[in-house]
């Protein structure tokens, strides 16, 4: 352990207090844009699913081989999450904010010039790695940045910007999967041409955004802290034509012991010993919604294609209705779970999203519905579990204490993705390859019963979270308290 010094400190409870302003907008939309690039890339693998199964593409794939493609992506996201989560306690948000982008940019281009299955899953894991590594980075600077009482719905409105991403890639496809403008081999290589030029732009705006000043107090760097939160406190007031910010009494100072790095044997303590339920908490969470939605938005063009007729480039139109439905459910929701509550709005979306999800998989299997109808029985589900899955990312990072939010977070995504993420998607390509629509519905059973699990799980567990300081819902390791310990 490094040479600890003690300091009091008002950062945290000075930027809870702040006004909503344009700074605020223009920080979280330049982090915020990187769910758009995750939800680029999802659906364009879900999009580009049964294209690689023809020949003319170049590849030639094999269903199963579309679904090991798309768990070897997730896989990548994975180890993206714990070795950059890592990096990022240490070494700090924004440095990172910069290496996982490029990551990132460089393989989703070198996707592009795939020419067997080899090189395509390589390229795609380490596209994953970037992906993944930007998850802690930018989720821990979202939540350390933006006031208390708006937590919630900022987090869930970013998180719910990968279903843009999704829609993008959803109206791209149309055109660019269309052979008519475009032929079978160049059409998929186009779209992740795409996903790197949005990178590239992507880039240039992240240096407008400052390293967390709640990550530079707990790491010695005092006066560059107080000199950002000035700089914000600046600019809000100019935003606001002068108007004076609200005072900070003199009971929101914290006294902590700033550190150099914390060690992996205090971070396992914190997770298993002092918050045991909450780690249950994260990754059940987590890993619910992971299974949910990469199992059905991986495989949905296959879904179309095998059992509705549906044309190679026309799955678009379909996903497109699915990304509408899951970009609606947490903007028009988001603002209940700083109101009405994190624990009833996580409970109640998860268990609305399972009853769903059951439903329309009977219907699909009777042969009740056509491609349409299920389509649109699936974005009433994603409506709700698009909320509930935005919500989990920000449980994830809000319960833990500020030392081990992004450690914490990463680990969870890491697992979630590794139980539901990885397998799912080859699950559901085997699942679709035997042409039953009764086994597949038996694939879709358990998926609801894996969120309804999740759904109980907040309902005993959950944490009121709701317009509470980070440092109030859980304290800095560092923090120096009169009393020890920390309840689960």
């Amino acid at each position: 352990m490094s040479e600890t010094n003690a300091v009091e400190t008002q950062v945290p409870a000075r930027i809870d207090r702040l006004p909503w302003s344009r700074w605020h907008t223009t920080v979280i939309s330049a982090l915020g844009v990187t769910w758009i690039l995750d939800g680029l890339e999802v659906t364009i693998q879900g999009n580009i699913g049964a294209v690689l199964t023809n020949p003319a593409s170049g590849l030639g794939l094999s269903t199963s081989q579309v679904g090991a493609g798309a768990g070897i992506y997730t896989a990548g996201t994975c180890l993206g999450a714990l070795l950059f989560s890592y990096l990022t306690d240490r070494y700090g948000r924004k440095k990172l904010f910069f290496v996982t982008l490029a990551v990132y940019l460089i393989f989703t281009i070198l996707t592009a010039f795939s020419f067997n299955f080899l090189s395509f899953a390589v390229f795609r894991f380490f596209t994953g790695m970037g992906v993944g590594g930007e998850y802690s980075a930018i989720h821990s600077a979202v939540d350390e940045l933006v006031p208390a009482r708006l937590r919630g719905q900022t987090s869930l409105a970013v998180s719910s910007t990968f279903w843009a991403g999704a829609a993008l890639a959803s109206v791209l496809s149309l055109v660019i999967l269309n052979t008519a403008f475009v032929p079978t081999f160049y059409g998929w290589r186009l779209t992740f041409f795409i996903g790197g030029a949005l990178g590239l732009l992507i880039l240039l705006t992240r240096r407008f955004v400052p390293e967390s000043p709640r990550w530079l107090m707990t790491h010695g760097k005092t006066d560059e802290a107080e000199g950002i939160v000035a700089q914000i406190e600046g600019d809000v007031r100019r935003y606001r034509g002068g108007e004076e910010l609200p005072e900070v009494g003199e009971d929101q100072t914290i006294t902590i012991e700033q550190r150099e790095s914390i060690g992996f044997g205090i971070i396992a303590r914190a997770m298993f010993k002092m918050y045991p339920k909450r780690t249950v908490l994260g990754l059940v969470l987590m890993a619910s919604q992971a299974f949910l939605y990469n199992a059905i938005f991986f495989t949905y063009a296959l879904v179309l294609t095998r059992f509705f007729g549906i044309p190679e480039g026309g799955a678009g139109w379909y996903l497109l209705g699915l990304a509408a439905g899951s970009l609606i459910g947490p903007l028009t929701l988001g603002r209940l779970f700083d109101r009405v509550g994190r624990r009833p709005m996580i409970t109640g979306c998860y268990a609305a999203a399972a009853v769903i999800m059951a439903v329309t998989g009977y219907l699909f299997a009777a042969g009740v519905v056509g491609a349409v109808a299920q389509t649109a029985l699936f974005a009433i589900m994603f409506f709700f579990a698009s909320s509930s899955a935005s919500a989990a990312y920000l449980t994830a990072s809000e319960i833990f204490p500020m030392e081990l939010r992004a450690m914490a977070l990463g680990l969870f995504y890491a697992i979630a993705n590794a139980i539901g993420g990885v397998t799912g998607p080859l699950i559901y390509g085997r699942l679709i390859e035997t042409g039953d629509p009764w086994i597949l519905f038996m694939g879709y059973l358990g998926a609801a019963g894996f969120v309804l699990v999740a759904a109980l799980v907040e309902l005993f567990l959950g944490v009121n979270a709701e317009q509470q300081s980070l440092e109030d819902v859980a304290a800095p390791l560092s923090a120096i308290q009169e009393e020890t310990g920390a309840s689960t």
